[in-house]
């Protein structure tokens, strides 16, 4: 009779491990931890221009990035992208808490896709964020710096 009291212990154990599991692989889910950092970016300017830039998004995007490469990047960063119309163009480099911390680019831009290349030569190694706004719609591709 002891014996058949073990062997249901065992079984207990063994289904309590089966809902640990799920709540591990649910961990990866909370890694959105980039959505509050978007809303900062957007904030910047003032709260009626990002009104109504989001309202204009909706009907079509401006910006395409293409490519940004290399990733790593060492001393260089090309970033490839398409804009539908002539809009101004602000490229800059964040650090992991949003502050920013090399201004690229801030310019008017003409429409079609382009090629920019910057030299990176003032960074720590470490993660940042490229943040590129046209027309008040934000991009932010997440890049390593060697």
């Amino acid at each position: 009779m002891g014996s058949s009291v073990f062997a249901q212990k065992i079984d207990t154990s063994k289904i309590s491990f089966k809902p640990k599991a799920k709540v591990v692989s649910r961990v990866p889910q909370i890694k959105a931890n980039i959505q509050p950092y978007k809303p900062n970016t957007i904030g910047y300017g003032s709260s009626s221009s990002t009104l109504s830039n989001t309202t204009s998004t909706k009907r079509g995007k401006v910006l395409t990035v293409l490519k940004v490469y290399p990733n790593p990047v060492v001393d260089q960063i090309n970033i490839s992208l398409r804009l539908d119309r002539e809009t101004s163009l602000s490229i800059k480099i964040t650090d992991l808490l949003g502050n920013d911390v090399v201004t690229l680019a801030n310019e008017r831009v003409s429409a079609g896709e382009q090629t920019k290349t910057y030299t990176i030569n003032k960074l720590n190694p470490g993660i940042y964020f490229l943040r590129i706004l046209a027309s008040g719609e934000p991009v932010v591709k997440k890049i390593s710096v060697l």
